[in-house]
């Protein structure tokens, strides 16, 4: 934690020490490219009351899925940009105006608050600016609100690059699809065949009063009324359960492991595929990452499930410096890509991503393939997905390499994976309540 920050405990307006840790956390994600997971990981252990925790958390998200909306919103109000050296001040008035606009709070609970903390992140030079802009925010608010309504990038909060390739891959659905990214996601659990079956898990949830309920399309999946602290919840410690949304979880259907069978996670951590997999088959299973830290927390969750695999950091598609030579009977490739369907989750994709990133995106996710496909054995099954929209990265890459390989084919999905696309079938975020995926699968001639 950075030296500066001031003690949650303080002669501030109740909230203002949250609210100034909150707009540290913001300003990262926003000016130093850090992801709002890593931010908020940063800053929560401080955080000791719940009802804090809670209000952090849902600033943040609320902050950085409307940021291109609400920090155009400051700059209307402002006759001239503030500082780079007041970037905190900046990310707090949109977190206070996300907290207006979005959350809901009463201008009562918000100003106050918001103006202590400008003095907590020691600017208290602007604190008199910044009580007259959150005043004037609220004042204002319907011409702000029209004027930022004609721009489609301030009214979705979505930027241009992203907003063009949506219209032009998914037309007919494209306003569902940008509404659907800025709709909070639900959250969704799956159950650990290995201890407990789903209806066991939805008892264990309704005796904690969580009203949990299952997924129509997900067998393993419940999905809860709310978003919570898994981990305090009974039977998280027990590893009766993970989270991980219901489109991710239906892999495991595709891939279709068998008992005996041999198989390779390519792209593995944080592990959430991997364990599925094991959950439902007894395989001899091999997890790649290429970075140490993922490949720990993979092994640290799957301990927590009680499972065991074969964990490795390793760059998976260069075979020649991790593979035995011994063939596998099911490889899954779930790809490194532009994250551009699960932005309802992971709202600062929209801060983070950029055009220029998804040819480089493709190529790697062709080399993945080109790669691994040596690996499988005959009559094997390849299963290459992503959490993506775009059909360069998805159909684009899929086509290309199937007519590159006379031995491969695509196998035929059900219309419940989605939007024909391709050789594959994409799910678009909210379907089914589910994230943004493209799924396809392969299989080797015998």
């Amino acid at each position: 934690m950075s030296a500066r920050r001031a003690p949650l405990r303080s002669a501030a307006a109740p909230g203002a020490a949250v609210r100034a840790e909150a707009a540290r956390a913001l300003a990262r994600v926003v000016f130093d490219g850090v992801s709002l997971r890593a931010a908020l990981a940063q800053s929560l252990p401080g955080i000791a009351d719940p009802r804090d925790r809670a209000l952090l958390a849902a600033s943040l998200y609320a902050a950085s899925r409307w940021w291109l909306r609400l920090d155009a919103a400051l700059a209307r109000l402002l006759d001239r940009p503030l500082a780079p050296a007041a970037r905190e001040v900046r990310a707090l008035l949109v977190l206070a105006f996300a907290q207006l606009a979005v959350l809901g709070l009463p201008e009562y609970a918000v100003t106050g608050a918001s103006v202590d903390a400008v003095r907590l992140l020691g600017k208290p030079g602007l604190a008199g600016l910044a009580n007259a802009l959150l005043r004037r925010f609220v004042r204002e608010r319907a011409a702000i609100d029209a004027a930022l309504d004609a721009d489609d990038v301030t009214r979705l909060a979505c930027p241009r690059w992203l907003l063009d390739a949506i219209r032009r891959d998914w037309p007919a659905e494209a306003e569902a699809v940008l509404a659907a990214g800025n709709a909070e996601a639900s959250l969704t659990l799956r159950a650990n065949r290995r201890r407990i079956d789903r209806d066991g898990l939805i008892e264990v949830l309704r005796a904690q009063d969580i009203d949990a309920i299952a997924h129509p399309l997900a067998v393993d999946a419940v999905v809860l009324p709310r978003s919570l602290d898994v981990s305090r919840l009974d039977g998280y410690a027990e590893g009766l359960f993970s989270v991980q949304d219901a489109a991710a979880q239906r892999i495991v259907e595709l891939l279709a492991p068998q008992d005996g069978q041999r198989v390779l996670d390519a792209c593995a951590a944080p592990g959430g595929k991997a364990s599925h997999v094991l959950e439902r088959a007894d395989v001899d299973l091999l997890a790649l990452d290429s970075d140490a830290a993922r490949v720990d927390r993979t092994r640290e969750n799957l301990a927590r499930l009680g499972l065991a695999a074969t964990l490795r950091m390793a760059d998976a598609a260069d075979p020649a410096t991790w593979w035995d030579g011994r063939p596998f009977d099911r490889i899954l490739i779930d790809a490194p890509c532009s994250a551009t369907g699960i932005v309802r989750r992971q709202p600062d994709v929209k801060l983070h991503r950029r055009a220029a990133d998804i040819a480089p995106l493709a190529e790697a996710q062709a080399k993945l393939l080109g790669a691994l496909w040596p690996l499988l054995a005959p009559g094997g099954r390849l299963v290459y997905a992503t959490c993506s929209l775009l059909r360069q990265e998805n159909e684009a890459v899929v086509a290309a390499f199937l007519a590159a390989h006379d031995d491969a084919m695509a196998l035929p999905l059900p219309d419940a994976f989605g939007h024909a696309a391709g050789a594959g079938r994409q799910n678009l975020p909210g379907e089914g309540g589910m994230d943004g995926f493209f799924h396809a699968v392969l299989g080797k001639a015998a």
